[in-house]
């Protein structure tokens, strides 16, 4: 890897983390309009996963569900700076789509994996999904893919 893929690589991950906030920062905005609670998923996608390795995660109720819930908003910013970081990389080998397309498909490669690792572990089915149930999923993430993009493509030139 020459150092131009690897400054692409550090810059799409800086540009995952600016994304990674935007994206919060969208989710809390919609349930502080629409009085909307957390979701459980994160924190319900660790537990399956933990269910299959050879590891427990120690404490008993509250201090279980605690560590479950940190998690699961930590795989989340691991899924925004590992998105950033593959299309630092994909940038940084000289792949520069326009803003608006690079910004679709960043957020909708992080939606993929977000949803996808719901539907893999059996936490929520995206088939059966409400239209209003795929608007609270689909736009944060159309607002994380633009901010990343757009981020990388400053931090790039």
């Amino acid at each position: 890897m020459d150092l131009r893929m690897l400054s692409g690589v550090t810059a799409g991950a800086a540009a995952g983390a600016a994304g990674c906030a935007a994206l919060d920062a969208t989710t809390y905005l919609d349930m502080a309009v629409r009085g909307r609670p957390t979701s459980d998923a994160p924190a319900e996608t660790v537990e399956a996963v933990i269910k299959h390795l050879p590891v427990d995660l120690p404490g008993t109720n509250s201090h279980r569900q605690n560590r479950l819930e940190g998690l699961g908003g930590l795989s989340g910013v691991l899924t925004g700076v590992s998105v950033g970081a593959a299309f630092g990389l994909l940038h940084g080998s000289g792949w520069r789509p326009p803003l608006p397309v690079g910004a679709v498909l960043a957020g909708l490669a992080a939606q993929a994996l977000s949803d996808g690792s719901l539907a893999g572990t059996k936490v929520s089915d995206p088939r059966t999904w409400s239209a209003a149930d795929w608007l609270s999923d689909i736009i944060p993430h159309l607002v994380y893919g633009t901010v990343t993009y757009a981020t990388l493509d400053a931090l790039e030139r």
